[in-house]
């Protein structure tokens, strides 16, 4: 039965196998806190390192107790110098007890402090959201490999040699074996030649004879140690690197016209946001596009989109329009799960919302997988467009492409405690995909 170590190093003063049995029992308290803080707090401290209170109770563990009314016992309890037997023993004022004191955050000496890291808390931030109606999944399992190197092999096709590598192999080699060097052999004939073409002697001779020898014991030694041997040669290894034949990508249709106050696009960048962190932190192969319009849209960096400001008059379809152009010009949908989010206060130019609606009906909703309408809308007006069929001409266009295509979802949202639940709402967890018209 094999044996499992795990070495990795444990925090100062932690234990990691203690943090993850904690994390897994107190999972459903630590989610309810960080859902809590995050609609109350602001949407970027959740990518961040964070201290959670829980309750004790809610991460009590079973113990062993004696059992007050069982068994056979003997106590000795000590006496007082007060009571006496039969005395009735008063009850303590009120506040004189010695518990925890009111606390302005919620938090009291009971409640349990918990640090999480970024990653723990993202974890339990999106783990029961996905992206939905993923219906090109089946492609993503198809899966293409492109070589990729790694390193270099003793066997392979004579076309991939590595012609350095093999070099270098083979100079170490000779200079390790001392082979003769060519300069070496080409000194000893000059020298022997020199000799044979004077007037000969006795010392001559016996330097003739010597270098004879010397030359050909060169030559032997040089036979036996190939200028290149097989133990030299290395070939190129590739090997394959798999990849996914589809990926997805995000659309971030944002409102930055006159009519969108600073309240609205903080709105806006807030529930943008939460859906950066989302997407970033579920989907490592996921592309997203900014785009931000007034009367004119244009695709735009990240931090154009949450930082640059921009005022203007407000034509909705340029944001589609610009759209459909990145995606004809780079995510076609046989090959990209197409997602959008568009985030706007409804209001818009007359007779441009039914061009909306003839775009997303036409075009638009043909190619995308799934496509959320966030409209950002006073809390004065709340009450009022408490009914989907209230609402602005925006809101009441984009109902028609509602009632058409099941893969279109639309909300409001008012205040920021509003956020994280429309964000639920729009992708939350599907038992399946849905049909598409």
């Amino acid at each position: 039965m094999p044996n499992f170590i795990d070495r990795r190093l444990n925090p100062k003063d932690k234990s990691l196998g203690n943090r993850q049995r904690f994390l897994r029992r107190a999972r459903s308290e630590l989610k309810r806190a960080i859902n809590e803080r995050v609609k109350s707090g602001k949407i970027e401290t959740a990518d961040s390192d964070q201290v959670i209170a829980i309750p004790k109770k809610g991460i009590g563990e079973p113990t062993f107790q004696r059992a007050p009314h069982a068994g056979r016992r003997e106590e000795v309890l000590p006496g007082n110098k007060v009571f006496g037997s039969g005395d009735r023993i008063p009850r303590p004022a009120a506040g004189t007890g010695k518990g925890s004191q009111p606390s302005a955050s919620g938090e009291s000496e009971d409640d349990f402090q918990f640090a999480l890291t970024r990653e723990e808390v993202l974890d339990l931030f999106f783990e029961d959201l996905e992206l939905p109606d993923l219906v090109k999944l089946n492609l993503k399992e198809v899966v293409t490999f492109h070589p990729r190197r790694a390193g270099y092999t003793m066997s392979g096709n004579p076309t991939s040699i590595s012609v350095a590598r093999t070099m270098f192999n083979s100079f170490g080699r000779r200079i390790a074996l001392k082979r003769p060097k060519q300069s070496e052999i080409d000194a000893l004939n000059d020298e022997l030649r020199k000799l044979e073409g004077a007037r000969p002697n006795a010392a001559s001779l016996r330097r003739i004879e010597h270098l004879r020898e010397e030359l050909a014991a060169l030559m032997r030694r040089r036979k036996f140690i190939p200028y290149i041997d097989p133990i030299d040669i290395r070939f190129k290894r590739f090997e394959p690197q798999p990849e996914p034949n589809a990926n997805a990508v995000m659309f971030c249709l944002m409102d930055v016209s006159g009519s969108m106050g600073e309240r609205e696009k903080d709105l806006a960048k807030r529930f943008f946001v939460l859906l950066h962190l989302f997407l970033k932190r579920r989907y490592e192969r996921t592309d997203i596009v900014f785009i931000r319009h007034t009367h004119e849209a244009s695709e735009v960096d990240e931090d154009t989109f949450f930082y640059s400001t921009q005022s203007g008059g407000t034509v909705v379809s340029t944001a589609l329009e610009e759209m459909l152009r990145v995606i004809r010009e780079r995510y076609p949908s046989k090959e990209w799960n197409i997602y959008a989010a568009q985030a706007s206060d409804g209001d818009n130019i007359p007779n441009d919302s039914e061009r909306c609606v003839s775009i997303l009906n036409d075009t638009l909703m043909q190619l995308c997988q799934y496509y959320a309408y966030v409209e950002i809308i006073d809390e004065r007006e709340s009450e009022m467009f408490r009914h989907a069929d209230n609402g602005t001409s925006l809101w009441n266009a984009y109902r028609q492409v509602k009632e058409a295509w099941p893969n279109f979802a639309m909300t409001r949202i008012a205040k920021p405690a509003d956020i994280y639940p429309v964000f639920h709402e729009l992708f939350a967890k599907q038992p399946g995909p849905a049909k598409r018209r």
